[in-house]
């Protein structure tokens, strides 16, 4: 489902323009769809706030909490049906944040994620994106939302710019708290800065090496990663947002000191931050985390080399809620809550 059928919705039970832009904001907020109606000193006609309690059910029916599961950090990973009975997953975050999926399943097949292991199920329209989020803030105060859940947004950029400009202006979320994670596609370069809402940008670079990038990310596109650095780069002078660098480490792969010069060398000069992720093991899948020791030795350096770095720890790895560990979990399979 598509924002352009929700709006549709609003409509036929007789919504005004006002009225529908005042619903989407509630909707998005996580509040009932006529919350904004008297600080807006504005009244729903009869017919319309009939149509209200079923709307509301049906876009909460966009997708449903199926179970929950809290981590010790504050954190809670939800296992969310949409309406065909695919589930997909997103992530509540301590301090204020919710990760949330734009595909069910993904097709880049990262060799260090769970959720490239099940490959493309389906794509998610805008509706069902912005409806994690709506779950989210039902919940807790949300201020930054990230495309860092299942999929790739590249490959869905239409319904993902869609929810996006809906988070930035009636979802009232500063621009720069809404993150953009991708691998890299021209079309994201291309598109991004086009946008009424600009998006801060995340860059899954995770290798210095072009041929050991095509191996961790087999079906992502053939950039040689200075070309990338030099695409994401061109946007952050266009939003005057940092970029932020993924880089997932792994041990005996990613982790030498000739990556570290390189990706220094890379950096220098421009308005960036590298995100070293720590490995979250995934059974099946071949890599180690690289000791805690040696990431954190890792960070010094690239401070040491003038590049601004965090090790940066998943939250919700007690619930697998954690970066690499979400997938589309079986029903039948999810207990009904913990």
């Amino acid at each position: 489902m598509r924002l352009a059928d929700v709006r549709q919705r609003l409509r036929s039970a007789g919504a005004s323009p006002r009225q529908e832009t005042l619903a989407l904001r509630a909707w998005v907020r996580g509040l009932p769809l006529d919350a904004f109606t008297k600080k807006a000193n504005t009244s729903f006609p009869k017919s319309l706030l009939a149509e209200l309690p079923a709307i509301h059910a049906e876009l909460a029916a966009i997708a449903l909490v199926r179970s929950e599961h809290a981590g010790f950090d504050g954190s809670a990973r939800f296992v969310l049906e949409l309406t065909d009975g695919q589930t997909i997953e997103s992530v509540l975050l301590p301090r204020d944040g919710v990760c949330i999926s734009s595909q069910a399943g993904c097709a880049v097949g990262c060799t260090f994620c769970m959720t490239g292991t099940l490959g493309l199920l389906r794509q998610l329209g805008s509706a069902e994106i912005v409806a994690q989020v709506a779950v989210a803030r039902s919940r807790r105060h949300v201020r930054r939302v990230m495309f860092m859940g299942m999929g790739e947004p590249a490959h869905n950029l239409d319904n993902v710019l869609e929810a996006i400009e809906l988070f930035g202006t009636e979802g009232a979320l500063a621009h720069k708290n809404l993150v953009f994670s991708t691998i890299g596609d021209r079309r994201v370069f291309e598109r991004l800065p086009q946008g009424r809402v600009k998006p801060a940008l995340a860059l899954s670079l995770h290798t210095t090496k072009a041929a050991l990038r095509a191996e961790l990310l087999p079906r992502a596109p053939q950039f040689d990663p200075a070309e990338l650095i030099e695409l994401a780069q061109a946007y952050s002078r266009a939003t005057t947002y940092p970029i932020q660098y993924q880089w997932t480490l792994l041990e005996g792969v990613n982790d030498g000191e000739d990556e570290l010069d390189r990706l220094a060398e890379l950096l220098r000069g421009h308005y960036a931050i590298v995100n070293f992720i720590l490995y979250n093991k995934v059974d099946g899948l071949p890599h180690t985390r690289t000791p805690h020791a040696r990431a954190q030795e890792i960070v010094r350096g690239m401070m040491q080399r003038g590049v601004l770095a965090k090790l940066r720890v998943s939250a919700g790895q007690d619930v697998d809620g954690g970066c690499g560990q979400l997938r589309a979990r079986e029903l039948s399979q999810v207990p009904a809550g913990s």
